[in-house]
């Protein structure tokens, strides 16, 4: 799962290398729920983004999500 915001950068660079390597997941936008702020900051204990979630685990920083995306 990936929470991201439409408006972000670094969430940008992601969706595009998703969309690059035709990868689908599930994608959480948080400028549409509020709520979503609140159970990622339960899961990760901040709410930045973008942030993957990976075995119930966050993963920050666009570099880092794209070098585990690549490496899976």
């Amino acid at each position: 799962t990936l929470y991201y915001k439409p408006e972000c950068p670094y969430c940008q660079k992601v969706l595009n290398f998703l969309e690059t390597e035709d990868i689908s997941m599930t994608l959480k936008d948080m400028s549409k729920d509020p709520s979503l702020k609140e159970e990622l900051i339960a899961i990760g204990e901040k709410k930045q983004v973008p942030c993957l979630i990976h075995d119930g685990k966050p993963l920050y920083e666009s570099d880092d999500i794209i070098k585990w995306l690549k490496s899976s």
